[in-house]
């Protein structure tokens, strides 16, 4: 059984680090078809090749998978965000069924239009300090490793899976003040271009949220934490969906033509 949307947006799955909650990717693009599939930036880590190769076959999977989808008539979009911007130099290539591009407008099937971007663009730090950005790239390592050993424990004691990243982002009064400002500053950028609203990754928190001007921002998360993708469905309604918690449920309900959003826009 399979889920078909009309769109569909993953970003920060991070492949090539042990972070990357593989197994979970390769379910959900095992059960999900959809018209088009948005790759919304650092789908590869090219900056953790630096530090030591790591690529298992799990991996490979989740790549040929996407190459499958789009020889089989799937419209696959590449955005490169930070993480695999040595891709962005072939922006504007066709390569083995997949447009690489710097950002793209996609219409949604009820008229609107919402700029498509990774959003490293408007983080100041990524933009100005790219030393500081690859330290805290590696703190952010150090976290999801201690989260992996809670998470252990937890399932052990019967607890289910708690996020020590959200939990600081959402405590930290300056990472709040970032996610906030990020999402003015892209609501901005969604006004210059006389869009509807903006859909991107970057910091790892899925949202839909009404901003400034009337606009909607979009953001799809990540895939070594949180396991989210953004979709639109035959009516043009986008909804963030949560595969590690609703996946099987959506599919379950399938069959009765009843599926269940998150949040939705």
């Amino acid at each position: 059984m399979s889920l078909h949307y009309r769109s569909v947006w993953i970003s920060d799955t991070h492949l090539g680090t042990k972070g990357c909650k593989a197994e979970q990717l390769r379910d959900f693009l095992d059960h999900v078809d959809c018209e088009t599939l948005y790759l919304v930036g650092d789908i590869i880590d090219l900056w953790k090749f630096r530090s030591g190769f790591y690529w298992p076959t799990l991996h490979s999977d989740i790549v040929q998978r996407i190459l499958n989808k789009a020889q089989q008539g799937t419209r696959v979009i590449y955005i490169p965000g930070n993480h695999d911007e040595q891709f962005r130099k072939h922006a504007g290539m066709h390569f083995n069924g997949i447009d690489i591009r710097l950002n793209a407008i996609h219409e949604t099937r009820d008229g609107r239009q919402f700029l498509v971007l990774h959003g490293d663009e408007f983080d100041s730090i990524v933009c100005h300090n790219k030393s500081l950005s690859y330290i805290g790239g590696e703190a952010y390592e150090v976290l999801l490793v201690i989260n992996r050993w809670l998470n252990n424990i937890r399932s052990m004691l019967g607890y289910n899976h708690w996020s020590l990243s959200l939990f600081l982002k959402n405590k930290v009064k300056n990472i709040v003040s970032f996610m906030d400002n990020y999402q003015h500053v892209l609501s901005l950028e969604a006004q210059k271009k006389h869009v509807d609203g903006i859909i991107c990754g970057h910091i790892h928190h899925a949202d839909i949220t009404q901003m400034e001007f009337g606009k909607t921002y979009c953001n799809c998360g990540d895939w070594v934490e949180n396991c989210t993708a953004l979709i639109e469905d035959d009516g043009g309604r986008l909804a963030l969906i949560s595969w590690q918690e609703e996946g099987q449920a959506l599919l379950d309900r399938e069959g009765a033509q009843a599926p269940a959003y998150s949040r939705a826009a």
